[in-house]
């Protein structure tokens, strides 16, 4: 989702591959002597569960994140990270695997009380409620922190826009930076400080799992500096920041005016959380296995480390292997000719071999090959492969004849990857040569993650501008259904003009007309046969193509308690209440 996002997860299985085998790993100690709790331990339930005060907690990432600012951040990780800061309305319940899927109340007393057939939502606060200087939380705050992130896309343009699109009147509404009169979007209302009342254009059944997103976190509107908020945030949450370096590193220490007794969810356990940012791949690969630092990305270990992790006996009893929810996929941008034409994309279709993109990303054990936008851990999957090859590998002739079609014989364009992702890149690279073979020459374009939708991928202008008419990516779900994982990537109107996660530019009358349906359809059979449908619709459409449906692999520090592999969070541990282990 982008991130990101967030996404569900997949039992595991036999599909777990060389993880889940029958290692007598299970049984073995690590390398600091205490007893491993076994292969996928963390998929099925809390490792190493403890009420324990006290000690840093370290998290590592290879870049920058988008954001810290909950209001305009769309990773997945950062998602998760941000709940220690920023409470939402509504969060997911911390547990393994598809446990992690519940909704529970956060900020909110209750979940969303529905009216109007789901066309207006409202929401009561918790009483005693603080920000970090001791001042009350209020529905206002609330009001404005939905307002600041969704609307006021030119000043904050990284987070969905789901708010924009389905609030009557946000289509008008400029945000409160530009806002004059000083009232606010009317369709969200606070008819007293503990109740927010959303008013919607149309019905949306599943609009719990949207206040869930850190949006909805508290800002009080005086100490708002835009795009610099995220210098001097106010927490909410558990922790506050204590010193943040714009690309090196932030320092978090416990919010003394955090009262346990309007948070159920949250311990509070470490004196610190450090989080340490630019650190090269491979050296927080070795700290995790050393049990010094937590992988914040959550995209597992190196394919450098990942032999050997998956040989080693004892490195494997402390892995854990799942679905992500996630899609591996490769975006043709439709509005780079000659993407325009419908049988140029599907050339591309034909020609990518999968099995050697699957082989560059670490082999199956990092995700099985894929034929659908949706992943199998998703509602409204539907086995289906309309571009099938021999064995995954591609079919020259086919893509040959597509490009006839096309009215060429030989296509100039530029596709791009993260530059701090070895795997992505390689992956790129796999798919550059499958389709020189048919006459399609790709130069790779590398950019760094933390601002690959700010100033790169996500930004039409500069796509076009650059012939960039290919576009790796990899996507979970915002939430945990068929709306949740394809409205941002296939609705026309999630296309924005920076932060664009639509990559293909897709605006299909069609599939914004399900979407639309869909999210209004209260019977939840029917809504993910519309899902399955948009899904069909679009791979007709050739607009993305499926690469692999990703697996994670995660070593897991030692050293750190309470560790639970969360399907909300792509698979990611649940960063909510992890702590640090005595010596």
């Amino acid at each position: 989702m982008r991130r990101s996002a967030l996404a569900a997860i997949a039992a595991i299985g036999s599909a777990s591959l060389l993880i889940a085998g029958c290692s007598k790993a299970d049984d073995n100690k690590n390398e600091n002597g205490t007893k491993s709790a076994g292969a996928n331990a963390a998929t099925k339930g809390v490792v190493n569960a403890s009420d324990k005060k006290g000690g840093t907690l370290t998290y590592e990432l290879s870049d920058v994140p988008d954001s810290f600012d909950p209001g305009n951040t769309y990773y997945a990780y950062m998602y998760n990270l941000s709940r220690l800061w920023a409470r939402p309305l509504m969060t997911f319940k911390p547990g393994p695997g598809e446990e992690g899927n519940a909704l529970v109340p956060d900020l909110a007393a209750s979940k969303g009380v529905p009216s109007e057939g789901g066309k207006t939502w409202t929401y009561k606060l918790r009483s005693g409620l603080k920000y970090e200087d001791g001042s009350p939380i209020t529905s206002k705050d609330v009001k404005y922190a939905v307002e600041r992130s969704n609307f006021a896309r030119d000043v904050l343009s990284l987070g969905p826009n789901y708010f924009q699109q389905f609030l009557a009147g946000g289509d008008k509404y400029k945000g409160p930076y530009k806002d004059k009169s000083d009232k606010g979007l009317s369709s969200i209302e606070t008819p007293d400080d503990t109740t927010i009342v959303f008013h919607l254009k149309q019905a949306f059944q599943e609009f719990d799992y949207l206040v869930a997103a850190p949006q909805t976190a508290p800002v009080p509107k005086a100490k708002d500096k835009g795009v610099d908020y995220v210098k001097s945030i106010v927490s909410s949450g558990s922790y506050k920041f204590q010193s943040y370096e714009d690309g090196k590193q932030a320092v978090l220490v416990r919010n003394e005016n955090w009262d346990a007794k309007t948070d159920p969810l949250r311990k509070q356990l470490p004196d610190k959380i450090v989080v340490k940012l630019k650190v090269n791949p491979e050296t927080i690969d070795q700290d995790v296995l050393a049990g010094k630092a937590i992988d914040l990305a959550g995209t597992g270990v190196q394919a450098s480390t990942q032999a050997d992790v998956i040989t080693d006996p004892d490195k494997k009893a402390g892995t854990d292997n799942t679905f992500g929810g996630r899609l591996v996929y490769m975006a043709i941008n439709t509005k780079v000719a000659p993407f325009d034409k419908i049988e140029c994309r599907k050339a591309v279709q034909y020609a990518i071999d999968k099995v050697s993109v699957q082989t560059a990303e670490g082999g199956p054990i990092r995700g099985e090959i894929a034929s659908t936008v949706l992943p199998p851990d998703i509602p409204g999957y539907a086995k289906s492969d309309v571009y099938a090859t021999s064995g995954n590998k591609g079919d020259v002739a086919k893509a040959k004849e597509q490009l006839k079609a096309c009215g060429k014989s030989s296509i100039s364009t530029n596709i791009s990857a993260r530059s701090d992702r070895p795997q992505e890149v390689d992956a790129a690279t796999a798919i550059i040569n499958s389709l020189k073979k048919v006459g399609i020459n790709a130069s790779l374009k590398q950019y760094p993650s933390g601002k690959y939708f700010t100033d790169y991928a996500g930004v039409p202008k500069f796509t076009e501008k650059q012939n960039l008419g290919l576009i790796m990516m990899q996507w979970g779900a915002d939430w945990p259904s068929g709306y949740g994982f394809l409205q941002q990537i296939l609705n026309g109107k999630a296309i924005s003009q920076s932060g664009n996660t639509n990559l293909s530019q897709y605006d299909s009358k069609d599939v914004n007309a399900l979407l639309s349906k869909a999210i209004g359809t209260q019977d939840n059979a029917e809504r993910n046969s519309l899902y399955t449908q948009i899904d069909k619709k679009t791979m007709d459409d050739a607009v993305l193509v499926p690469l692999t449906y990703f697996k994670v692999l995660l070593a897991r520090p030692q050293n750190y308690t309470n560790l639970v592999s969360t399907a909300a969070f792509s698979g990611q541990y649940d960063y909510l209440n992890i702590g640090v282990a005595s010596k």
